[in-house]
């Protein structure tokens, strides 16, 4: 079965103040194995529109969280739904890069917890 979601989609998860979104920067491994690597956005927004103008403006939103690996059990914790999809910037790869060449870090919690949102 493939990942429901690929390298380039923002994802939206919604919390009770707002909306959040979050980014798939990529996505390695199948299964249980998959390691998903995000990037989250700093803004909350009052509803799903006001978040899809703001991903469609030339400006790049501020991010809060550059880069978070995640187990697939984590992943899978995290409440999201699929907006779109826009190619992945070399810029936005950047601390996905340093990752690679780093411990690698996978975390088991939920990119929210990660956030420190739940």
């Amino acid at each position: 079965m493939s990942n429901p979601f690929n390298p380039g989609d923002d994802l939206i998860f919604q919390l009770e103040s707002g909306f959040g979104l979050l980014r798939v920067l990529a996505v390695e491994g199948e299964g249980a194995g998959t390691v998903w690597h995000l990037m989250a956005y700093d803004e909350f927004f009052p509803d799903v529109e006001t978040a899809e103008h703001a991903l469609a403006q030339p400006a790049p939103l501020p991010v809060r969280e550059a880069h978070m690996a995640l187990t697939n059990r984590a992943f899978e914790r995290t409440p999201v739904a699929r907006l779109g999809n826009r190619p992945v910037t070399d810029d936005e790869l950047a601390q996905y890069n340093a990752w690679l060449n780093s411990d690698r870090d996978v975390s088991d919690r939920s990119a929210l917890l990660m956030l420190g949102i739940r």
